[in-house]
């Protein structure tokens, strides 16, 4: 196997363990809750205090792979996220919690911009779209086994020993990324030249990455809601057990793993035909239209199974938009993907943070998630229309002759 695609395996084992320990808190919200004594906005609050830390350490973390490398990054804040991980288990309140939960929030910031870096060192354009379809499908089944798996750990050990737990793979992960990974390929075949870079002032003042920023807040709107509410949503609105609605949260993750690998490959499909400048576009503005479909069909739902499958459709539509927004990115950053990159995943956290707090605002405020989730359709379709600006740049940094 090339040794950049064994990177790819390396960055996607990376990808799932971000996912399997930032969802475990979803999982233990019913555990946690009780024993602490919260309720749903103070628990909204934790969930929110990650996304905040997340978004607000994004263009330092991809500043610091730019400048220092992803090795170093990349093992510095795996390690310590997975430090944090296991103190989350040893919080006994909600300000110890939620600062814990920022800090995490700040670790975990590294993992995306650092990876972008990783693949424009190491791989050409025309397989940008794959590798970050590969690299954000390990994210999605992360999530998916957290909640059956945590499911199991807090019944067998309960939610405090479960995050002790989940810190092992992340410290392993991090030693052998230290010992095997180099930040510049080695006897391998490099990918094609590159144009000069752009200064990275002029990229964040340019129109394409203020148009990035918005649709990317909005595709993250949608997507936290899974690995946020949407499993103690169905236990609530439906009554399911924990269990059942653990393997319902799966299925919808699931799908959206396989929405990553499909979009993957669609954009470097595309990106090899005569359609190369809407590589980016045509699966973004697909997806966004998808997603938005299905949030009005959760809308109307009245069987848990009726909101699974319209949440699942959702998840699918918001899931093709991922890897399209890495790899316009990634064209318009250059030798700065990491920092460009890092300010795209900063503005769509905002859109976690902002997600994680308005659902159970307007759920208390309405009596339910319906309007919710028409708030949610309708970002997805201004981000549909957002992308109708945007095209992938003529004069990047990526080889247009590859």
């Amino acid at each position: 196997m090339p040794r950049r695609y064994a990177i790819l395996v390396l960055l996607f084992v990376l990808s799932w363990i971000t996912y399997l320990d930032r969802a475990a808190i979803s999982s233990a919200k019913e555990g946690l809750a009780a024993e602490m004594h919260l309720d749903d906005r103070q628990i909204g609050l934790v969930f929110s205090a990650f996304a905040l830390g997340y978004a607000l350490a994004q263009i330092p973390a991809g500043w610091f792979a730019d400048r220092f490398g992803p090795r170093a990054m990349l093992t510095a804040v795996v390690a310590g996220w997975s430090l944090l991980t296991a103190l989350t288990g040893t919080m006994s309140g909600l300000v110890g919690l939620v600062i814990v939960r920022f800090f995490f929030g700040v670790a975990e910031a590294g993992a995306y911009p650092g990876s972008a870096r990783v693949i424009y060192n190491w791989l050409p354009a025309e397989e940008h779209g794959r590798a970050n379809g590969f690299l954000f499908s390990g994210a999605r089944l992360g999530a998916a086994m957290a909640f059956p798996l945590l499911a199991w750990l807090m019944t067998s050990f309960g939610w405090r020993a479960a995050f002790g737990v989940l810190a092992a793979p992340g410290l392993l992960w991090a030693i052998v990324w230290l010992l095997w990974f180099r930040d510049h390929p080695e006897g391998e075949p490099a990918p094609p030249a590159r144009q000069a870079d752009r200064p990275l002032r002029e990229i964040f003042r340019s129109t394409p990455m203020l148009l990035a920023m918005v649709q990317y807040f909005c595709s993250n709107f949608t997507n936290f809601l899974s690995l946020s509410w949407i499993n103690p949503y169905l236990i609530q609105q439906f009554k399911l057990g924990r269990d059942t609605a653990a393997w319902y949260t799966m299925v919808i993750l699931l799908i959206g793993a396989a929405s990553q690998w499909a979009s993957g490959f669609v954009t470097d499909r595309l990106f090899r035909s005569r359609w190369r400048k809407h590589s980016r576009q045509i699966p973004a503005v697909l997806g966004f239209l998808i997603a938005a479909g299905g949030l009005l069909l959760t809308r109307g739902a009245v069987t848990a199974e009726g909101a699974v499958a319209g949440f699942s459709l959702a998840a699918f539509g918001a899931e093709l938009t991922i890897s399209p927004s890495w790899a316009f990115c990634i064209d318009l950053g250059g030798k700065k993907s990491g920092a460009v990159t890092g300010s795209m995943n900063m503005i769509g956290n905002l859109g976690s943070f902002t997600s994680a707090n308005v659902f159970p605002w307007l759920h208390g405020m309405t009596g339910g998630a319906a309007a919710y989730f028409l708030t949610a359709a309708g970002l997805n379709l201004l981000a549909a229309l957002v992308w109708m600006g945007m095209r992938r740049p003529s004069g990047d940094q990526s080889a247009e002759a590859a």
